[in-house]
């Protein structure tokens, strides 16, 4: 009895984790991302182009990712986590066909369309999940599981983008990330939601959330959302720390290929720095369950660390740089996911994915700022000072985190 009695939570939760870290896994192999820059660069782009097109993705996402939030807190979140990688392969193939900048500019287009469409619906979808089988407190560790296998999958396919690129160069890794895309719908098809009927009782009390979409029009979901951004202290701080966390060091890794290139890095050893760095980042993901029980002070202070080494990695752009730089960025993947629990903890309305896609709205709008300035502090310092002054920041959110007491669980319904 009790063998059987310790197997059943397992096996409820396995029923969620399979599909999600398969889809986790084929959503990140994409034998074109540590590539993509390069391949724009071979194709005439300049340094300020690329960065255009960074903003455009990054803006798309700032429009689209609210209301697609709002989308996700009526229909069903996987039809939508399914739609998104489709977007996504939609705008690779098309780079493959026509490379040139007005194609690359609508594939950027179609895969912010992509992000948006998960922005929310998958932290949302997950963590109902999870307070539905009794194990919210769960979330920081498999999040972290799911966000490692990703990085995982980017390591594994910037190891393969060698031996590819060299036998059958890009029309092979374009067809590659195409195909993972595809798996990566089904994948999110398999994905389980039970949602119970929401109502407007439920959301003016403290009633837990979650539900699907009778009960609520599209735009008094989208009001409910906001309001609860607006009027909960915690909600609102998570949401601030969330954005400070994920928005620099996601601009960055974008251009640790150019980083690379800029220090010697031959264009066939580019995907192993780019490894180098998301094995620590990997790592960082797995560390992510153990690292939601520290104190908010020690979580500061690695905060300030990975500051510390993002920024000397860069500059020293060798080997030991390159691992630092990595070190830097594990702490920040780790730090994004304790940040995103604390956030999925202090929501208790029925709005869960449109909250959650303001954390995304604000982390893009920081980037379509910064891809520019990034551009500009480039081409009168170089990259290694551009990532230095990109690094400062986390500072800030070091205070932030030391400041900001964790929240528990609140209990979701059925």
């Amino acid at each position: 009895m009790t063998t059987q009695s310790t197997r059943e939570p397992h096996t409820r939760l396995s029923r969620l984790t399979w599909p999600l870290y398969t889809y986790a896994l084929f959503e990140e192999f994409i034998l074109l991302y540590p590539l993509y820059a390069l391949f724009f660069t071979e194709h005439g782009l300049s340094v300020a182009q690329i960065s255009s097109l960074f903003v455009l993705w990054s803006l798309t996402s700032v429009l689209l990712a609210i209301p697609a939030g709002a989308w996700a807190d009526i229909v069903p979140r996987r039809y939508l986590l399914a739609a998104a990688p489709l977007l996504s392969g939609t705008g690779f193939a098309l780079w493959l066909l026509f490379p040139s900048y007005w194609v690359f500019a609508l594939g950027f287009v179609l895969w912010g369309t992509a992000g948006a469409l998960a922005s929310g619906a998958f932290e949302a979808l997950v963590y109902t999940e999870l307070s539905r089988r009794g194990a919210a407190q769960q979330y920081a560790r498999v999040m972290g599981v799911t966000r490692a296998l990703g990085v995982a999958a980017v390591g594994v396919a910037t190891l393969l983008a060698v031996p590819v690129m060299a036998h059958g160069g890009y029309t092979a890794i374009g067809l590659a990330s195409v195909a993972a895309c595809l798996l990566c719908a089904l994948a999110g098809l398999a994905l389980p939601e039970h949602r119970a009927p929401r109502s407007d009782a439920a959301d003016r009390g403290s009633a837990p959330e979650e539900g699907s979409g009778p009960g609520l029009g599209y735009l008094q979901t989208m009001r409910l959302g906001l309001a609860e951004a607006r009027g909960s202290r915690a909600v609102r701080d998570a949401l601030i720390l969330l954005v400070v966390i994920t928005a620099f060091w996601g601009m960055l890794e974008e251009y640790v290929p150019l980083l690379a290139a800029s220090a010697g890095v031959t264009t066939d050893d580019v995907p192993l720095v780019v490894l180098t760095v998301w094995v620590c980042v990997t790592l960082g993901g797995l560390l992510a369950g153990p690292a939601a029980r520290l104190s908010p002070r020690t979580l500061g202070s690695l905060l300030a660390l990975a500051a510390a080494a993002i920024a000397v990695g860069a500059l020293l752009g060798n080997p030991l740089g390159w691992v630092l730089l990595g070190c830097g960025f594990g702490v920040c993947q780790m730090m994004n996911v304790v940040a995103d629990a604390r956030l999925q903890d202090s929501i208790t309305g029925s709005s869960r994915a449109t909250v959650t896609s303001l954390a995304e709205v604000g982390a893009e709008s920081v980037s379509v700022v910064s891809f520019p300035l990034y551009a500009g502090v480039f081409l009168v310092l170089g990259h290694g000072t551009a990532f230095v002054l990109f690094a400062a920041p986390y500072l800030l959110a070091a205070v932030l985190m030391a400041r900001t007491r964790g929240t528990r669980p609140v209990p979701t319904a059925d």
